[in-house]
């Protein structure tokens, strides 16, 4: 049987994550009937070690934890391994590409306000490179112009 800090050095984590995954349900220690510490089985290193590698691999905790609970009834975790990860990869594509849109929309706003004098604010704006590029985005709908002092 394994204390939490040997479990960290042979699986190569640190004791919070040992004892985090614990309370999350993900690793299943004895206690100690002796002084009430958690005591783990050298099985637990291959689960720490598991858990580890779908985290790199983009599972989340509950995800992970359902994995292994497949695993447990000696059912095979795959399908739902790939279904997991087919998901994951159209919504960080998705993810991707407005990311991309707003990195775009970044750099004509900068591009944009590159020759624009800085502004103070008068009661009506905030900050007019912001505003004009929101009049600027929606053309052709009322704009409500304001009046900006430059300096």
């Amino acid at each position: 049987m394994l204390t939490v800090t040997e479990l960290a050095n042979r699986s190569g984590a640190t004791p919070h994550a040992v004892r985090y995954y614990t309370r999350m349900g993900l690793l299943r220690p004895e206690r100690n009937p002796n002084n009430g510490y958690h005591l783990y089985k050298p099985r637990e290193i291959d689960w720490l070690r598991f858990i580890r590698q779908a985290k790199q691999l983009g599972y989340t905790l509950s995800e992970i934890k359902a994995i292994m609970r497949d695993a447990d009834q000696g059912e095979s975790p795959c399908p739902r391994v790939r279904e997991i990860l087919q998901k994951r990869i159209v919504e960080n594509r998705c993810h991707l590409e407005e990311l991309m849109a707003l990195q775009t929309r970044m750099e004509q706003a900068l591009l944009e306000w590159a020759n624009k004098p800085d502004g103070i604010p008068d009661g009506d704006s905030v900050c007019h490179l912001i505003e004009s590029y929101s009049a600027d985005a929606y053309r052709g709908r009322s704009s409500g112009n304001r009046m900006y002092k430059t300096v």
